[in-house]
């Protein structure tokens, strides 16, 4: 991929997720300039070293540091710092320190970069969406989380190999909280034009594969973390991703976490659902077909968010 010109990316966070993340921004080109901030001097420097000696192999540059100032001028800020989910850790566990986290953060990198878009990745990422926007005061396109892009992608990949067709060709999204009560819409989706349930394979794919499926993409994370400590490869590409919709203007659908306003009646609370993402970031696709289970299962995650931001709000 050829990079954006005059575009630059900050990755805010020298650990596993950032310095991925910074890494496949840099070989796919995602931004012209990627700069990676971290407080820990010794490691981001490390980091922005080892990745500065891949730069004769990409169309991309690399800078960073520990001062914050290393983000003026982002058109895009990706928080990926936070508090490392541990095994048997859920995403929820970490909300009261991360909250903390973007206390002192948001405002100097809004300080520095007032133009840029700024995406979170941070876990809860749903929960702290709304956090974000509260303490910079900035409008849900301006400020939203990587949401269920990387759930999504994972479903694709399942339901790509056990059918065996390209993941391009599975049209299917994970919606809801990016946790625990995240969902599959199974009514609208499909392999190529083909409804999902309608698709004729070697051996039909049944409702009760299809739950396992939802599962098995729900507890990915969970495996991963327990064999390896953290996730880092998969959203790192999630991430520069969503950071190529937005720079390019490209007006690509992904399901990313946004405040919500009345969306199906829900309103004040950030989940995913499939968004346009684009220079004037997401906007969720008016539209989008839910079966009434489904429905009642998106009201069901954004009470549990809600449930959280309303224990945040009373400690």
């Amino acid at each position: 991929m050829t990079a954006n010109r005059g575009t630059k990316l900050t990755v805010v966070g020298a650990g596993s997720v950032g310095s991925s993340l910074a890494y496949a921004a840099l070989i796919r080109g995602s931004a012209h300039e990627v700069a990676l901030y971290d407080i820990a001097t010794a490691k981001v420097e490390a980091e922005v070293l080892d990745l500065a000696h891949g730069t004769p192999f990409t169309e991309s540059s690399i800078s960073g540091g520990d001062d914050i100032a290393v983000a003026e001028g982002s058109d895009v800020i990706v928080i990926t710092a936070g508090a490392k989910q541990q095994p048997g850790q859920t995403r929820m566990d970490l909300l009261a320190t991360n909250v903390r986290i973007l206390d002192s953060l948001l405002p100097p990198l809004v300080e520095r970069a007032p133009d840029a878009t700024i995406v979170l990745v941070t876990n809860p990422v749903d929960v702290l969406t709304v956090v974000a926007q509260q303490i910079t005061g900035l409008p849900s396109t301006r400020v939203f989380g990587s949401g269920t892009v990387l759930d999504t992608a994972r479903l694709r990949w399942l339901l790509g190999r056990r059918l065996g067709v390209a993941t391009s060709s599975v049209h299917a999204h994970i919606v809801g909280e990016h946790g625990d009560t995240e969902f599959p819409l199974w009514s609208s989706a499909t392999i190529g034009p083909v409804p999902l349930l309608e698709w004729h394979a070697a051996v039909p794919i049944t409702t009760d594969e299809l739950d396992r499926i939802a599962v098995d993409v729900r507890d990915a994370a969970y495996k991963v973390i327990e064999g390896k400590g953290a996730t880092n490869y998969a959203i790192g590409l999630s991430g520069a991703r969503i950071v190529e919709g937005l720079l390019r203007d490209e007006r690509a659908v992904l399901p990313v976490s946004t405040v919500l306003d009345d969306y199906r009646g829900i309103s004040g609370v950030a989940m995913s659902v499939p968004s346009i993402v684009g220079a004037s970031g997401p906007v969720p696709v008016e539209g989008t077909p839910f079966s009434a289970e489904e429905d009642a299962k998106l009201h069901a995650s954004a009470e549990a968010i809600a449930g959280a931001l309303a224990k945040l709000g009373a400690n």
